[in-house]
């Protein structure tokens, strides 16, 4: 049952997602589709965590993603250290075997966009390189503000880049040129969150059903109605958050890429899916202060962060 694994995506051009959306994809008219003697009903649009914009192949290469936190057990917490204010990843709950997985995402790398960030709306230099590997990922880079963490921007990559350059290129991205948004600006600083998601074990799954509901994020490919190649992706928690089941996740990802047609379970049959993971890491704006406490003076901002932090 389960597909063929990959490391990494297989190589394609450079795609540019944006992710996290601020409403449910209207998914059709009734909102129902039948798929064998079943009949499921997914949400119609309203407002909500996940976003409907489509894809198309040829309008620049981008593609959209809906970007919520991560399921049980996939999710790395951190915590600051009240001594040093230094970020560090916990281990995961329950005492089993993923609870000593050695993740690579980390709180260092949320800091490092939000150095790049503050650099930029300030007008200093871009930060030094960060500490943290350089290995490349596919990688996203998610903003939100406020105590109910609103969606303020969210756009990453399916294909693999080197993290120094890959979260400095997205942070940006993210930052003032997710078009649901206007820029973000200084005076926002203070309420943000960040988020950094790296995405791995990617595995062409062998049917649309070869995955499984908050374990796996999924992208699929898919002839729309006018002959046309659409994806579309939702990262690994997104269905469970929305309590849905495959077909009704199918189906939402299917009007997500503009799918308009009746949804039948011999369409579904012809998509073409492939399943990966996430790693994720997120942390405030004061959690990122007090990181880098000893590179600001009396609570104001006077000089670039991090020239003092990275060798």
């Amino acid at each position: 049952r389960m597909g063929k694994r990959r490391c990494v995506p297989p190589l394609e051009p450079k795609l540019a997602a944006g992710c996290c959306g601020v409403k449910k994809p209207k998914l059709s008219g009734s909102g129902t589709h039948s798929h064998g003697n079943q009949t499921t009903t997914v949400p119609s649009s309203s407002s909500g965590p996940l976003q409907n914009h489509q894809h198309t192949d040829g309008n620049n290469g981008r593609e959209n993603v809906s970007d919520l936190t991560l399921g049980p057990g996939n999710s790395p917490v951190t915590r600051m250290n009240p001594t040093s204010g230094a970020l560090s990843p916990l281990s995961r709950p329950n005492g089993t075997a993923n609870s000593t997985k050695n993740l690579v995402v980390t709180a260092e790398m949320c800091c490092y966009c939000f150095d790049v960030l503050y650099c930029h709306l300030y007008g200093f230099p871009q930060p030094r390189l960060p500490r943290f590997t350089n290995d490349p990922y596919p990688l996203f880079v998610t903003w939100k503000t406020g105590r109910d963490k609103r969606l303020r921007g969210c756009i990453g990559t399916f294909s693999a880049m080197n993290l120094h350059s890959g979260l400095r290129e997205y942070t940006l991205t993210s930052a003032l040129k997710d078009s649901r948004f206007p820029p973000l600006t200084r005076e926002e600083l203070p309420k943000l969150f960040c988020s950094v998601s790296l995405l791995t074990n990617f595995e062409d799954a062998s049917d649309y059903l070869d995955w499984e509901v908050g374990i796996h994020g999924i992208r699929i490919e898919f002839i729309n109605e006018k002959g046309v190649k659409r994806t579309a992706t939702y990262l690994p928690e997104v269905a469970k958050e929305q309590d849905w089941d495959q077909i009704q996740t199918i189906d939402s990802l299917l009007r997500k890429g503009g799918f308009k047609a009746p949804i039948t379970n011999d369409f579904r049959k012809t998509i073409k899916l492939t399943r990966y993971r996430s790693e994720k890491v997120t942390i405030s704006y004061a959690e990122y202060m007090a990181s880098r406490q000893h590179c600001f003076q009396n609570g104001t901002l006077h000089a670039p962060p991090l020239y003092n932090h990275y060798s």
